[in-house]
């Protein structure tokens, strides 16, 4: 591998991720980066593991939602195992699924009838959070080499920064766009019931407490009916 033109790439793909727009279209290009840029991967996908319950990410083939399904079933697999951070691994590489996994022997016997060759994954994460595993298939074993795990690892490492980010704006808009809501629901209230401000939004806060119903869909109910159902 010419690690020269690598890094160029490199550079250039964090610039693309994080020109993105959305936490999808980030997903989406650094699963298809792993595909053009690694050596020996068919296939990407991210997992993130919640409890026992297992979400896959920008999948680039239907082996990733397969593969994700049977480990969360099975509740075993390296994926599974790298999207805990309680096992303190950050890589794993499994050269060939054609040979004994005592690791994972239920899964590994259903990933050669997917027709898994071989696997990498690495964990992404920054210096605060934990957020899943990056996770590439090859379909022929012996497909990753050392290079391809290095190749993997700096690519995971600019994905876990471009994904934090990502996540980071949508958190912010999201909750820049509740605020705005429930303001807009406050106002109503204030206009309807001759409520001041802080009795406005005491009375959102209630009704949600009261119906176990969330503040921000408390709020849109008021703004679409002008009263609270």
């Amino acid at each position: 591998m010419d690690w020269r033109v690598f890094a160029r790439e490199m550079a250039s793909m964090a610039r693309d991720l994080l020109a993105q727009d959305s936490v999808r279209t980030t997903l989406e290009h650094i699963t298809g980066a792993a595909t053009q840029r690694v050596a020996g991967c068919d296939a990407a996908g991210i997992l993130l593991l919640h409890g026992k319950r297992v979400e896959t990410l920008a999948p680039t083939h239907d082996l990733v939602v397969e593969s994700d399904q049977i480990q969360e079933r099975l509740a075993e697999g390296p994926c599974f195992d790298a999207a805990r951070t309680s096992t303190g691994e950050r890589v794993f590489r499994i050269a060939d699924f054609t040979a004994e996994q005592p690791r994972w022997p239920a899964y590994a016997v259903q990933a050669r009838k997917l027709g898994v060759g071989s696997m990498m994954g690495f964990l992404l994460y920054t210096d605060d959070e934990d957020l899943g595993a990056l996770n590439l298939y090859s379909h022929h074993p012996g497909s990753f080499t050392d290079d391809s795990e290095t190749a993997g690892w700096l690519l995971a490492s600019h994905a876990a920064v471009a994904f934090s980010s990502a996540r980071s704006h949508a958190q912010m808009e999201q909750a820049m766009a509740t605020r705005h809501v429930i303001g807009e629901a406050m106002g109503i209230l204030m206009g309807s019931h001759r409520l001041t401000e802080d009795q406005a939004f005491d009375v959102l806060r209630r009704f949600s407490q009261e119906k176990n119903i969330k503040l921000r869909e408390v709020a849109r109910r008021v703004c679409e009916g002008g009263r609270l159902t």
